[in-house]
């Protein structure tokens, strides 16, 4: 795909509001910084790409190399190792599936992948063609869903290998990131300013946003079964509560550029500003909290609990982030 102005020509998901990093001086950021230390952990080469990553069944925590066409495997306090794909797949976002693999995107080889825990990889290539599949998750019916950026189309597939395919009733939208909550799955709609909910029946039902140029990427569902979402284009983070009510909280680095985002179990959302090279935790009541990344233009992308309870954040350089226990520095 083409690079929008200011993007690096390798990048290759056409996220709106992605952009060159502006950085920002200390005095011009007002958000309160967390005393935490992050320790960052090599875990490629910087051309590797770490973007995405989740906790795994086997206690390790699994990571995509979007650039070198690999999936990573790193066990807290050990060596880091990876299984080799397709060097020009662009293996993108991935979840622990239903089965105990993990299931992930290939965003350039159009096609949903699954490897063991033991590193046996097999692919599966949707009904639609050149389709871009990006997010993924498992769905409270014990199947794999996903989106279709280039297609608008959201996807099912069943651990068996069997595929259906849900047009979406927006045109143009870049179907993103997506998430299970309850009996349905919610997921970002980048350049329509929206959510869209996906019930297992495939209805679809489209929710816009309030503020025009959202461009909505990453969702995640707390405990309280509130959803989360990261606002790039707007520098803001988003919640839908349980009883409908959606808020919009600013961050006070608008020029941040949130890109991925999690929960925890005490029900905050954990977040990474790509623009701004922190990751951030806010709360239901809005209270936010930053944490600086050691290494400048770190590029944080994907971010997630780890099986040790800390929070990790992928960074593009080659490297994975760790933040203690809920922010505790544990």
């Amino acid at each position: 795909m083409t690079p929008r102005e200011g993007e690096k020509a390798e990048e290759y998901v056409e996220i709106e509001g992605e952009g060159a990093e502006v950085p920002v001086a200390a005095g011009e950021f007002a958000g309160a910084e967390g005393a935490a230390e992050v320790e960052e952990f090599t875990v490629c080469d910087p051309g590797g790409g770490p973007y995405a990553l989740v906790a795994g069944p086997d206690g390790a925590l699994w990571f995509t190399l979007v650039h070198s066409g690999r999936i990573g495997r790193l066990v807290p306090g050990e060596e880091p190792r990876s299984h080799r794909l397709d060097p020009d797949s662009g293996p993108t976002v991935l979840c622990a599936g239903p089965d105990g693999a993990l299931w992930f995107t290939q965003y350039k080889a159009h096609r949903i992948g699954r490897i063991t825990v033991a590193g046996e990889v097999t692919g599966f290539a949707p009904p639609t063609a050149e389709c871009g599949p990006f997010g993924i998750a498992a769905g409270p019916d014990g199947a794999l869903w996903f989106t279709e950026t280039a297609a608008d189309r959201v996807g099912r597939l069943g651990t068996e290998g069997t595929f259906t395919e849900y047009p979406l009733p927006v045109a143009g939208a870049f179907p993103s990131a997506i998430a299970a909550a309850g009996d349905a799955m919610w997921f970002t709609l980048n350049q329509a300013d929206a959510l869209g909910r996906i019930g297992m029946d495939g209805a679809v039902t489209v929710h816009e946003l309030p503020t025009a140029g959202a461009a909505p990427v990453g969702i995640a569902v707390g405990p309280d079964g509130s959803v989360w979402w990261t606002e790039i284009g707007a520098g803001q983070i988003g919640r839908l509560a349980p009883g409908g009510r959606i808020t919009e909280y600013p961050l006070p680095d608008r020029s941040a550029r949130p890109h991925a985002i999690t929960t925890d179990a005490a029900g905050a959302a954990w977040f990474t500003e790509w623009g701004g090279n922190r990751l951030g935790r806010i709360t239901a009541e809005g209270a936010l909290t930053h944490y600086a990344l050691p290494t400048p233009a770190a590029e944080p992308h994907g971010i997630a609990i780890g099986p040790d309870g800390a929070v990790w954040a992928a960074l593009e350089i080659g490297a994975l982030a760790r933040l203690g226990r809920a922010g505790t520095g544990a």
